[in-house]
């Protein structure tokens, strides 16, 4: 299972990579691999804000539904609307083209209270 060291967790398994104030943000491998097969990605809209801990869309699973958790505050600035047709890039590549949302964060400290690589890795057993 990856878990980036570079990024920063929640505990409700979402990723955040930060660069400068815009956070990139997805599901985690865990998370992906625990939901099994995803078959539809719900995302807010261009321009919404979001708060930290606050719901921002839902993934669908062949056999459930989650909610999605914005580790961050901020102002949502692009969505990855290849989801839209392509939902399994989730499952294939979390971290990769199957990113979520970017926001414009409100605060950066933020991240720092997030779970390192190695705090995210205990707190799912591995």
């Amino acid at each position: 299972m990856s878990i980036p060291a570079e990024l920063r967790y929640s505990e409700e398994h979402e990723w955040v990579r930060l660069d400068g104030r815009t956070a990139t943000i997805g599901i985690t491998d865990h998370a992906q691999t625990q939901l099994g097969d995803i078959v539809f990605v719900e995302l807010p809209s261009d321009g919404d804000t979001v708060d930290a801990g606050g719901e921002f869309g839902t993934v669908e699973a062949v056999k459930t539904v989650s909610p999605l958790f914005s580790p961050m505050a901020g102002t949502i600035i692009e969505l990855n609307t290849e989801l839209e047709t392509r939902p399994e890039a989730v499952n294939e590549d979390p971290y990769g083209d199957g990113w979520m949302i970017k926001i414009e964060v409100a605060d950066v400290a933020e991240f720092n209270a997030l779970l390192t690589s190695d705090a995210y890795k205990d707190f799912i057993g591995e």
